[in-house]
């Protein structure tokens, strides 16, 4: 991996995703987030919405993963569903930390994302 990637993947948030469509098998690409916690890499979603991406992902773990802010890469990446409680606790409570005020706000609360946000963690293989 260049050190232009590994600095984008440490300080960039905003990628593309290129997912294989579940039902169609067509390449689906999007714009989203992604975050970092304790040297691993997520995507998630806000709570209670029904999420093509993430049902992509869970049938087409493989897809590709579009750096666009300070470094231009497509990296292969593997999604792995992540669905144990204590495991979606944890990193769902280190993910929404750094917003502060934000999971006070109603239905934003770190329990709401832990019950019913997509997420999925990330590796380079």
């Amino acid at each position: 991996m260049s050190n232009e990637t590994a600095t984008a993947l440490a300080q960039d948030r905003v990628i593309d995703i290129t997912t294989i469509g579940r039902k169609t098998g067509e390449p689906r690409r999007i714009e989203i987030w992604f975050h970092r916690l304790e040297g691993r890499y997520y995507i998630t979603g806000t709570p209670g919405r029904p999420r093509d991406w993430y049902a992509n992902l869970v049938t087409h773990p493989r897809f590709t993963f579009h750096l666009k802010e300070s470094a231009t890469a497509d990296l292969q990446a593997t999604a792995r569903p992540v669905t144990d409680q204590a495991e979606r606790e944890k990193v769902l409570a280190g993910l929404l930390a750094p917003l502060g005020d934000f999971t006070s706000k109603p239905g934003q609360e770190v329990e709401v994302w832990v019950a019913s946000s997509p997420l999925v963690e990330v590796t380079f293989p």
